[in-house]
């Protein structure tokens, strides 16, 4: 159905009904839009705070419910899981991590250089923040399937990204190394996700804190080992691997 309405000039003009119903149904799907991802905002940053002040073992989703005012079933209308919501709230810390490994690869002075303080800056915010390192690590034990199974494809993909970029600093510096003459790695990009992986373990020791080993045949002693420690054993193991082929 049209309706017709003369125009200043005296002209009719013809305006589609229907047309003219689009805009406040544009409107209102836009503001329920904008709701969800206020509303998803909300409980991402709730379980990065519980994250944070109790750890990763300690968080349910009781707890994120209640600290963002809800009941737990609207949680599961904006995550199709537990592990999607722990996904997306590593993709936080992750994004942080990003910005702390781009300020070392910052750094001047040689790639040798580079690569201390981008392995340093590793170090320093999983020590800062170890729900990031329990978080992380709680979604490598996952296999491909498993993810994709408990995850929607566009959380995946937010994971990924995450992940990836932290890896697009170090195998950069890597790569920077390489053309530069002074690294001989022959592929910055598995070494940068070994160095990612094996990097979660060594901060999982220095939190620990503790080496093990055997003080005489079936005899085990334990000794301290400090973070300090550990972080001279990865900017070591980084720099020899980089100068292997």
């Amino acid at each position: 159905m049209t309706s017709v309405a003369p125009d200043p000039a005296g002209r009719s003009t013809g305006t589609a009904s229907g047309a003219a119903a689009d805009g406040p149904t544009d409107r209102r799907r836009s503001a329920a839009a904008s709701r969800r991802r206020a509303r998803e905002r909300e409980i991402l940053e709730a379980t990065r705070q519980l994250f944070d002040e109790r750890g990763v073992r300690d968080a349910q989703i009781e707890d994120v419910a209640r600290a963002v005012g809800i009941n737990r079933a609207i949680v599961y209308r904006h995550f199709t899981g537990k592990e999607e919501l722990f996904a997306l709230t590593l993709v936080g810390y992750l994004d942080e991590l990003r910005e702390a490994l781009a300020g070392g690869a910052a750094t001047e002075g040689t790639a040798a250089v580079r690569l201390e303080a981008v392995v340093s800056a590793f170090i320093d915010y999983g020590m800062a923040y170890p729900a990031f390192v329990d978080c992380a690590q709680t979604l490598m034990r996952r296999t491909g399937t498993e993810l994709l199974d408990e995850i929607s494809e566009s959380a995946l993909l937010r994971l990924g990204r995450g992940i990836s970029g932290c890896l697009a600093v170090l195998s950069g510096v890597l790569e920077n190394g390489v053309r530069s003459g002074e690294f001989t790695v022959a592929d910055p990009i598995l070494l940068s996700n070994t160095l990612y992986a094996s990097g979660l373990g060594a901060l999982q020791l220095a939190r620990v804190g503790i080496l093990v080993k055997e003080a005489a045949p079936g005899i085990p002693t334990v000794s301290s080992i400090s973070t300090e420690q550990v972080r001279a054993y990865m900017v070591t193991s980084a720099l020899a691997l980089a100068t292997t082929r």
